[in-house]
């Protein structure tokens, strides 16, 4: 009796739904769990109640009594097995019967078998959501303290009223606590699955910053180098450029390892050297900004990202032959005359950088420039308090 047989259901429902047993998946399992400690428990209701009934012999009404008691003790038995896999109405009515079965107990046996209602009304409280474990027993115990009104035994009684109050009461609360811990847990799991899927999302989404800049810088620095030496044989010139593409390999390595321990941090002032370096090999005429101290502190890290992707698109894709950043406060707007990356549908750069954009507050914008080119812009609307 010390499990909680159904899980509360948020939902339209409210406290008034309830889900299948959340610790069996079949009938064979939950009778396993629910079986052994219930029999043991039942032996407090048969030891003292069945000899008390046989001493005055195989009368009707000892008959009709032990008939009551062993569909009362059945069904205590059987509950959570037939209520598996039922709906919310099937249950409240099966309920209802167990209370019917244990009030008819009650009237057959006497006031001082009153006790004997702690059994349904402890399975209620286990079985069922909230609202519904409030009506029933609610509605049992107030059935059992009118009864006693009628017969003019509820003063003679009090004390055993008052034990089956509180230990329903208890198990009450005891069983709304387990159901509480239960979907505790469960937001405990959907948490750290979402945390592992939002941790792969990050590795995702900065690794292909990463690599998709830093690889396209070297391609083209390592396609010029090729060039230098093939037409113009300017070995110096060539070797600075292998050089170069040698510095930028292992700050990839660097910028990797960084991003997987999650230690890495982007500068807008170190984005924009290498954005002059990479659109200088691409031979694309850039019109960069020379400072960023106009832009807040708090957005040069994502713009950082916003400027190296743009960078790296117009180097791979729009055939660009000039380009023009500038910055403002809350926002960076990145310009070519080129055609743009031949799609309508945004790509994962473009995708992650929405992402970002959106953890402080901002947007990105894009999209092609009348009379031709195409142009990146990222704004942010919130206030500097709230991401400082």
């Amino acid at each position: 009796m010390s499990r909680n047989l159904f899980e509360v259901e948020a939902g339209a429902d409210g406290l008034w739904a309830g889900t299948l047993p959340a610790f069996a998946d079949s009938r064979k399992t939950m009778g396993r769990r629910w079986t052994p400690p219930a029999a043991f428990f039942l032996l407090f209701m048969l030891v003292p109640g069945v000899p008390g009934l046989l001493d005055d012999g195989m009368t009707t009404h000892t008959v009709v009594s032990l008939i009551l008691l062993t569909a009362y003790s059945g069904a205590y038995l059987v509950f959570p097995v037939v209520m598996w896999g039922r709906s919310i109405a099937a249950r409240v009515l099966l309920c209802c019967g167990l209370l019917l079965l244990g009030g008819g107990v009650v009237v057959a046996m006497g006031p001082d078998s009153l006790t004997v209602m702690i059994y349904a009304t402890a399975v209620i409280a286990f079985a069922m959501p909230f609202g519904w474990a409030l009506s029933l027993n609610g509605a049992a115990i107030l059935t059992l303290v009118v009864i006693q009104l009628v017969e003019g035994t509820f003063v003679e009684n009090i004390g055993v009223l008052v034990t089956v109050v509180s230990i329903t009461i208890a198990l009450f609360f005891m069983g709304q606590l387990i159901q509480t811990i239960r979907q505790l847990r469960n937001a405990q799991d959907e948490i750290a699955t979402l945390a592992v899927s939002a941790e792969r999302e990050r590795l995702a989404r900065d690794l292909h910053d990463i690599l998709g800049h830093s690889l396209t810088t070297i391609t083209v620095k390592a396609g010029l180098a090729r060039r230098v030496l093939e037409s113009q044989a300017d070995t110096a010139r060539a070797i600075e450029e292998i050089r170069e593409v040698e510095g930028l390999s292992r700050r990839a390595l660097s910028d990797v390892r960084a991003t997987v321990s999650d230690y890495r941090e982007v500068s807008l002032s170190a984005e924009l050297v290498g954005a002059r370096a990479a659109l200088r090999a691409a031979e694309i005429d850039a019109d960069l900004p020379h400072a960023v101290d106009n832009v807040r502190s708090d957005l040069q890290g994502p713009f950082g990202y916003v400027l190296r992707e743009a960078i790296t698109n117009v180097v791979r894709h729009s055939g660009a032959r000039t380009v023009t950043v500038r910055l403002g406060p809350t926002w960076i707007e990145v310009t070519d005359d080129g055609a743009g990356s031949g799609s309508a549908t945004p790509g994962n750069g473009l995708r992650g950088l929405s992402e970002r954009l959106r953890g402080v507050g901002g947007k990105i914008e894009s999209g092609p420039v009348e009379g031709g080119g195409f142009r990146l812009t990222a704004r942010v609307s919130a206030p500097l308090k709230e991401h400082v």
